[in-house]
Parts: structure tokens; C-alpha cells; sequence
């Protein structure tokens, strides 16, 4: 047993060390990127024309098929409708703003999609729309909640908002998703999770077997129900069964809020379907790709695809990608 927690005592001081020289390269690393780059941050909006990409395609795969006389043939009709059209065009063509959302556990691109929405709330006229194209497997509530909230924005104030999943959107992705005036997915998208969890390890009986104590102390019958190091207790247990049934009824009411006619009693279960089944239970509209909705809509609106930049510092990278790590590992109250 002595060896045992010598051994133990040893490797925290190996941490301890190891820790404080990380921590001397980290700052460091900040002092050199402060001194290279400045206190600026480089933010920029992209607008991406869809149909030129499209007409881009095409010209491409008819430049590689067709002969170089049947080319120059094609070059020359395609100008000439082009001309004939603008021509035709007494008004502006309406137009479908595209934007892309990828999530994680942490709804990191949130802070993107309030700049965007905002922008496109800015500019949008009457006959416009919105797509989202939506990737987004949940996660922690408060973050995709803001998200939600963003979509919800858009269809306040009576802007046609269509959401695509191509992939998934599950908990807190189907809590963005349900926002929508009509929601597409493709046949094996999965969709729903409409549920709450929360887990995490407790070290407690290993602690307790090295004679280690560790103390916690709150104020507030309920400040701190579950910990990782002291013992948890049923009455701890019990209060936090509540506060996930709590949020879990708060999301049942979001989403009957945007899709009334949902039965919520089958699909508020925290089960996930995929497109075709999604459909019949009625957590999707129809199965459609974004693909072929982008086509379909190309014929008569002007596709603007919008993404928000910004250029983080070297630091700003580095700690992102440690809280993503820790995220993964720890958060532990998602949606």
C-alpha cells in the first residue's frame, strides 16, 4: 500500500512539473503571436455566388464532352440567353441566402451564425428566403439554445427559413432544426434525440481508498448536486433528475411551439430516426437533399452563400482546440 500511494505521490509531482513547463510555453507562445501580430482581429463576410458555381460546372464538363466547334457553340448560346435574360429582367430576382452550420458539443460556430443572421436581416427584401444547411449532433444546452434562437430570429420576422440535414440533427441539433418553416433531410440523415442527459466519472472511492479527502464547500441547498471527487449522496441524485426533467420539458415545449401537430408522447423519447421514417412521424417535411434543393431554387432565384469569418491568433487556435478536447471529455449536460 505504501509503495502503491508513493508511486501515486511521485507521479502528481511528475504532473505538477510537467504542467507548469506546459504553461510556461503557453505563455510563451502568447507573448511571441501578441508580438507578431498585434492586438487586431481580421473579420471578414464572404458572399459566394451559387449559380455562377453552377453555371462554372457545367461549362467545365462541356468544355471536357462535347467537340471544340460544339463548344464555341455552346459558349456563344449560353452568353446569348444570359443577355436575353438580364434584358427580360425588369426587377431584381428574388434571392435564397445560404447558410452553413457544422456543430459540436459546444455550438462553437454560434458566435458566426449571430453575425450572419443579422446581416442577412439587414438586407433581405421581400421574396427572399433563407436555407440552413444543418449538421449538428447536440450538445450543451445553453449554446444550442442561443442557436435556436438565431433561426428563430429569422423566421420572426416572416423570412420563408428552410432547414436541410444532409447528415444529422439530433438533440440539440433538432432543437435548431424544429425552428424552421419546412425541414428537408436525406434518406438516412438521423434526426429527433429530443431528450437531456448528464454523466460523469466519480473518483471518489479512489480518493478515499489512498486516504486522500477532498473538501467542497457551497452555499445553497443545491449549489453542487453531483461532484468528481467528493461522495454523492441520493438526495444530490434526485435534484438533478429534476433540473434534467425540468430542461427536458422546456425543449418539449420549444419544439411544440414551431410543430404543433408533432406527437410528442412518441417522439420526445431522446430516440433518433432516420430521413424516411422521420417523415412519417413528422419531425421532417419531406426527403430532399440540399443538393437538389439548391438546383431546383437556382431556376429562378439567386443563390448567395454567406460565411462569417474571423482570424483567430495562434492562442486563441491552441486554447480552442484544448477546450474542444476538454468538452469532449467532460461536459457533461447536453441536449
Amino acid at each position: 500500500m505504501d509503495l502503491l500511494f508513493s508511486s501515486l505521490v511521485d507521479y502528481l509531482l511528475f504532473l505538477a512539473k510537467t504542467l507548469t513547463l506546459l504553461l510556461g510555453v503557453v505563455v510563451l507562445f502568447v507573448v511571441v503571436a501578441r508580438l507578431r501580430q498585434g492586438s487586431g482581429r481580421s473579420e471578414q463576410l464572404e458572399v459566394t455566388d451559387l449559380n455562377e458555381r453552377h453555371r462554372d460546372l457545367t461549362q467545365a464538363l462541356k468544355e471536357f464532352s462535347l467537340s471544340r466547334k460544339d463548344y464555341k457553340a455552346f459558349v456563344k448560346a449560353e452568353r446569348k440567353r444570359e443577355k436575353e435574360r438580364e434584358k427580360a429582367e425588369t426587377d431584381p430576382r428574388n434571392r435564397l441566402f445560404v447558410l452553413d452550420f457544422n456543430g459540436d458539443i459546444r455550438a462553437s460556430e454560434v458566435g458566426a451564425l449571430r453575425v450572419l443572421v443579422t446581416a442577412l436581416l439587414l438586407e433581405a427584401r421581400e421574396g427572399d428566403a433563407v436555407l440552413v444547411r444543418l449538421d449538428n449532433a447536440g450538445g450543451m444546452v445553453s449554446e444550442h439554445g442561443l442557436a435556436a434562437s438565431q433561426l428563430a430570429r429569422i423566421r420572426a420576422k416572416g423570412i420563408p427559413l428552410t432547414v436541410a440535414v444532409d447528415k444529422v440533427a439530433a438533440s440539440g441539433g433538432y432543437l435548431m432544426a424544429c425552428v424552421a418553416d419546412r425541414i428537408i433531410a436525406a434518406p438516412f440523415a438521423v434526426l429527433g434525440s429530443i431528450g437531456v442527459l448528464a454523466e460523469l466519472p466519480n473518483f471518489h472511492r479512489l480518493l478515499d481508498r489512498y486516504g486522500v479527502d477532498f473538501e467542497l464547500h457551497t452555499a445553497g441547498a443545491h449549489k453542487r448536486t453531483l461532484t468528481l471527487f467528493g461522495e454523492n449522496t441520493d438526495e444530490g441524485r434526485a435534484k438533478l433528475r429534476e433540473q434534467l426533467e425540468e430542461t427536458h420539458q422546456l425543449f418539449k415545449t420549444f419544439v411544440a411551439e414551431y410543430r404543433p401537430a408533432l406527437d410528442l408522447d412518441r417522439v420526445a423519447t431522446g430516440e433518433y430516426w432516420h430521413g424516411r421514417r422521420a417523415v412519417e412521424l413528422g419531425l421532417v417535411d419531406e426527403i430532399q437533399t440540399s443538393d437538389d434543393f439548391l438546383m431546383a431554387a437556382s431556376q429562378d432565384r439567386d443563390l448567395l452563400k454567406l460565411k462569417y469569418k474571423a482570424q483567430k491568433k495562434p492562442i486563441e487556435r491552441l486554447l480552442s482546440a484544448i477546450q474542444g478536447a476538454f468538452d469532449r471529455a467532460f461536459v457533461t449536460w447536453r441536449a
